[in-house]
């Protein structure tokens, strides 16, 4: 199922408001009753409801933002962050998988085993060492950028781990024979670490874009105005044009994020947002009492029955 944020347009550090309030709009917009027969519009009221159902309960979306359940609700499979081996062995090895206890005795067995032999026919038994795979959690910021990492292990060994820039959630790295040691001078295995990225607070990622809501005063909005806003690197000032409103889109060209493979950078969105004076404004309120706006306009036409 999709992200129930994306489903409802809201980010993920919504207030319970704010995710009620999307549900209401896109439910009067794709009610059954108002599209007779619209079996997509139906599927759409359908995915709404379903993504309400999971945000609105706090433990459900605690679970969700953590990881442990799916956008369905579902448990998701537990996997083993690096740091929880400090309780239990870092990997399965060789040793285990056949039923040994340690690589110690699986060695004493192959030496027994080929005790008596000929050493011209026997040989020197050599096999690569096994593979481990690990978890490491990285922040937005990191993934964007790209950063270095130092995984330590119980064992004290450490693993130097270099996020590339615009690393993707789940992305697999590889770090040749970081892996188990091989036996009888055989190569070590390999190690595999699989990058979570870390949700941000106001900044989400969809494809090679950055999206951002920024809010703006109804000043700005209105006589319009230049305001700092952040990127994943420096903030820089952009121009927030005379009446804007809520929705309206701005672009950063090339802010966005580097396509592994092409090389060229994304860009990032604005969505302005206007947001009301937080204290009172005698004067504003002084001022609407006695507007009369030359345009009448509906804004609530739409939803119209």
């Amino acid at each position: 199922m999709k992200d129930p944020y994306e489903t409802l347009g809201v980010t993920r550090s919504a207030t319970e408001k704010e995710i009620k309030d999307a549900f209401k709009k896109l439910a009067r917009k794709f009610h059954p009753d108002l599209h007779p027969g619209d079996k997509e519009a139906e599927a759409k009221f359908k995915a709404i409801s379903a993504a309400n159902d999971l945000l609105k309960d706090k433990e459900k979306r605690r679970k969700f933002d953590a990881g442990e359940i799916d956008a369905s609700g579902a448990e998701r499979p537990q996997e083993r962050f690096y740091r929880d081996f400090a309780d239990g062995p870092a990997y399965t090895s060789h040793a285990a998988q056949d039923g040994f206890e340690s690589n110690e005795d699986l060695e004493e067995f192959l030496a027994k085993a080929f005790a008596g032999r000929d050493q011209r026919s026997q040989g020197t038994f050599r096999a690569r060492g096994q593979d481990v795979s690990y978890v490491l959690p990285v922040a937005f910021l990191d993934a964007a950028n790209g950063a270095t990492r130092t995984i330590t292990l119980p064992e004290g060994k450490t693993l130097q781990v270099t996020v590339p820039e615009g690393a993707e959630d789940r992305q697999m790295l590889r770090l040749k024979e970081q892996g188990m040691p091989g036996y009888g001078g055989g190569p070590p295995g390999d190690a595999y670490v699989e990058l979570h990225v870390q949700p941000h607070p106001f900044f989400r990622r969809r494809d090679d874009n950055i999206h951002v809501e920024i809010p703006v005063t109804v000043k700005e909005a209105v006589l319009g105005g230049r305001i700092e806003v952040p990127t994943t690197g420096q903030p820089v000032t952009v121009t927030v044009p005379k009446g804007s409103n809520t929705g309206t889109t701005l672009r950063l060209r090339e802010k966005g994020i580097r396509n592994r493979k092409t090389g060229q950078r994304g860009h990032q969105l604005i969505t302005l947002k206007v947001v009301l004076p937080a204290a009172e404004e005698p004067e504003l309120v002084e001022f609407l009492q006695e507007w009369q706006p030359k345009n009448q306009q509906d804004p609530r036409k739409e939803m119209e029955t």
